[in-house]
């Protein structure tokens, strides 16, 4: 099957509005998508979970899922995380190992109780508010038989009704653009900083058993990056019924985040309550979480790159010297993009190498990275008022001339480049 462009555009429309549904933000209807839930188990031949619990982001899903499967334990009166003292430790240490809940609600066995971050606790609040009980198992994680098995089936259906080459032609009419803006630059960078947070604030086997999770992850409305192309197959392929088999993971994901299928039980998400992005769709925000959900979980970042929280707080009060003093490039680089290249050169004493009539070269030296060159440049065009606006363009360190940096802007040697008309 070979597709026609008017077959293109009905594709193209169908991401749209999976792309709409992958960056959406706020509560989602949580009884569609738990009926959406059960409808995923039904389709695979499982029984319905026995109960389906709530948690306010992908982090606190990992611990509930740890804590019901009993990979994590703690103490459901305090939130304590538990575990076997190891020969070192003392009364009070940090938590390590496993530990089982005792029916009573006591932990059972020779323990030391730790305290970890308060938001493990409040975890497990969230889960007794919503009646989980000490002992109580999720069970096996099913993520293959609900997600892997449907999408491997739909798959072999949809090639044999399109073909190869129509396959992988509607593949790139109704998923490409959605796979790269939020696999690649929200899910994908979601997923690595989940698991370095995890690691950090619950050390040891805790955050080991709390990490495991994450690899069972199914994505909820992030999914709608591949759901996209088989709902426009099943609309391109009336009778085929391609979507028969996913259309309990398409309620989930258009209400629901990211969630967890095991055998008795199953976790959802909710949605972030922000997520602020820049023009080309990379996680960006200067003054708060670029992704942001409502139990204060959040990922700060600068143009698509993760950053510290405490590098965060940081930016509105940058000054040079604190810049100057940052060992890490790619943090400098951070640092340097939110303070303005324009304003740092100026007040870090940068060198006047030298002008034409394309604009001025400047320099300066960046410890433990590549000098910084810049030209500036003055727009050719005036502004309404009459006055002309400055730019600055970053060009490679070994840039000798203003003319020569403007003409690698435009993937020129400086003797190629002659424009015939500014603007």
């Amino acid at each position: 099957m070979r597709l026609t462009h008017e077959q293109e555009a009905t594709a193209a429309a169908v991401e749209d509005q999976w792309l709409a549904a992958a960056v959406d933000t706020g509560p989602g209807d949580r009884a569609a998508a738990e009926a959406g839930v059960r409808e995923a188990y039904r389709l695979v031949g499982l029984p319905a979970p026995e109960r389906i619990y709530w948690l306010g982001s992908p982090r606190a899903g990992a611990v509930a899922v740890a804590l019901l499967s009993g990979e994590l334990a703690a103490d459901p009166a305090s939130g304590e995380l538990a575990g076997d003292l190891p020969p070192a430790a003392t009364p009070g240490g940090p938590a390590v190992g496993r530990m089982a809940v005792a029916a009573s609600g006591d932990l059972a066995g020779d323990f030391s109780a730790a305290p970890g971050p308060g938001w493990v606790a409040d975890v497990v609040g969230e889960l007794r508010g919503q009646g989980w009980t000490p002992g109580e198992r999720a069970g096996a994680s099913v993520r293959r038989r609900v997600r892997t098995e449907p999408w491997a089936s739909a798959r072999k259906a949809a090639v044999e009704a399109l073909g190869s080459d129509g396959w992988a032609q509607l593949s790139a009419a109704a998923g490409r653009r959605s796979w790269a803006l939020v696999m690649d630059l929200v899910a994908g960078r979601l997923r690595l900083r989940l698991g370095e947070d995890l690691a950090t604030d619950l050390p040891g086997d805790a955050g080991r058993a709390a990490r495991r999770p994450v690899l069972d992850a199914i994505y909820g409305q992030h999914d709608g990056a591949w759901l996209s192309t088989f709902d426009a197959a099943d609309r391109l392929c009336p009778g085929a019924e391609l979507m028969s088999g996913l259309t309990g993971l398409a309620a989930v994901a258009r209400h629901s985040g990211w969630w967890w299928a095991n055998e008795r039980v199953a976790v959802l998400t909710e949605r972030p309550r922000l997520l602020a992005r820049d023009n080309v769709g990379r996680l960006h925000r200067g003054d708060g979480a670029a992704l942001d959900f409502a139990d204060g979980y959040g990922l700060w970042a600068w143009r698509g790159m993760p950053i510290p929280v405490t590098l965060a707080a940081e930016l509105p009060a940058l000054t040079v010297d604190r810049i100057r003093r940052e060992e890490n490039a790619e943090i400098r680089r951070v640092m340097l993009e939110h303070f303005g290249y324009e304003r740092y050169l100026r007040e870090a004493g940068a060198s006047r190498i030298g002008s034409d009539e394309t604009g001025v070269l400047w320099r300066l030296d960046l410890p433990g990275d590549e000098p910084l060159v810049m030209v500036e440049v003055v727009n050719s065009t005036p502004e309404p008022d009459g006055t002309s606006r400055v730019y600055w363009l970053r060009v490679p360190p070994e840039s000798r001339t203003a003319r020569e940096g403007v003409a690698w802007t435009f993937g020129l040697t400086a003797e190629e480049y002659q424009p015939m008309l500014q603007t």
